[in-house]
């Protein structure tokens, strides 16, 4: 724990989190326009990612492994899930005022979010992040430096956003199921092997690592299966949870 005083410097942390969850609230306020489920899914992604990062589980990712394992399930890949699927995008264009609606309209359909949702694009970036962060340097610099850890989190969570609209087909641009689909694949192909290697050629000084390559398989291939469910209604034409986009 890093303090100021006796105030925990993460405790910041709950500023920006409450302000999110206060504008998403506020937006929801009219009639009819917003199901409460989704508010719900909003809440739970922001306290599931929000724990990554106080007390005590941040502090047990120094030292504890599993610890770890489950902090980068809960912030790359279970609050994504909860957050892309309460659609905050989506909610601000329903509810902002016609100039800055416009403004984020813009920004959404800007080539720069063209390319950060695409499947492929995303893929990659959160292939890359996993593997910097279970088999470089960076695991124990994340172990040693709170700091570090709060910037990793931070990319592991937008990066999971990204891969969790661009495999629910909830960015700007329509891609076919087979793309998706296959991203989808391949990221869980990588999450599997990185939780396999663990298993084989831990990370030199982390100590025991077989507990949290479970935790890292096990929950990871949960989060993964619930996308792959939607992602099979969608192209069945059964799931609504995240239509496509439409530019309004």
């Amino acid at each position: 724990m890093h303090n100021h005083g006796d105030f925990p410097a993460e405790s910041l942390f709950l500023i920006p989190a409450v302000a999110a969850v206060a504008a998403y609230w506020a937006g929801t306020r009219k009639p009819g326009v917003w199901p409460s489920w989704r508010l719900v899914c909003f809440l739970a992604g922001v306290l599931i990612v929000l724990l990554t990062v106080l007390e005590p589980l941040a502090g047990w990712a120094h030292y504890d492994f599993g610890a770890l394992a489950l902090s980068h399930v809960m912030a790359g890949m279970a609050g994504p899930a909860l957050l892309v699927l309460s659609r905050p995008v989506d909610l601000a264009l329903k509810t902002l005022d016609d100039v800055p609606a416009a403004r984020l309209r813009r920004s959404v359909y800007s080539p720069a979010a063209r390319l950060l949702t695409h499947p492929v694009t995303a893929t990659l970036l959160v292939a890359t992040g996993m593997w910097a962060m279970f088999h470089t340097p960076l695991l124990t610099a994340m172990q040693q430096s709170m700091p570090v850890h709060w910037l990793v989190t931070a990319y592991l969570t937008v990066t999971g956003c990204l891969f969790t609209a661009a495999v629910l087909n909830c960015g700007p641009v329509k891609h076919g199921f087979g793309i998706r689909a296959g991203a989808l694949a391949t990221a869980a192909v990588a999450h599997a092997g990185s939780a396999a290697w663990l298993l084989v050629a831990p990370p030199a000084g982390s100590g025991s690592t077989a507990a949290g390559a479970l935790v890292l398989l096990g929950s990871g291939l949960a989060v993964q299966a619930v996308l792959a469910l939607i992602l099979l209604g969608q192209q069945r034409g059964t799931a609504r949870l995240v239509p496509q986009a439409r530019r309004a």
